[in-house]
């Protein structure tokens, strides 16, 4: 939750923001923090790259977990959740990723431990997550197979 909130820090945006306004406010940063700016400063260059990257990371991080994104791969997100099984997962820092039998790969923002205890004491991962996990917390598909 931690990277959420310092990257919409760094774009001054709120949850609520829309993807057109975010790529506005991209492109002004880029703008202003692009390394061919500062050409004849070595240090002000090597500022700008560095910056340049953190806002580029910054913006593709938050279209991939933007409402309007999620609206847009709701169907290939139920199919993955509801028809795949979990092949693997891993969890730090409140961070939770599943990887799944198709290939598909989701992160999870905000899972607290007990959630996460839980699910790896369950019975059936899939039908846990299903309840507890997959509509419950901010997510972003992180790996799509691609089809043969």
């Amino acid at each position: 939750m931690k990277r959420i909130t310092d990257y919409r820090k760094l774009f001054n945006i709120s949850k609520e923001t829309s993807l057109s306004e975010l790529k506005v406010i991209y492109r002004n940063l880029m703008k202003e923090w692009h390394p061919d700016k500062f050409l004849n400063d070595d240090i002000l260059k090597s500022e700008a790259e560095t910056k340049s990257k953190i806002i580029i990371e910054a913006y593709h991080f938050l279209v991939s977990i933007s409402p309007e994104t999620h609206a847009s791969t709701l169907e290939d997100y139920t199919l993955t959740t509801t028809t795949s099984g979990i092949d693997d997962f891993l969890y730090k820092g409140q961070t939770l990723k599943i990887t799944f039998q198709n290939g598909s790969k989701y992160e999870y923002f905000g899972v607290p431990k007990n959630t996460y205890n839980k699910l790896i004491n369950s019975g059936n991962l899939a039908r846990f997550a299903r309840r507890h996990v997959f509509g419950s917390y901010i997510y972003r598909n992180v790996f799509k197979p691609t089809a043969l």
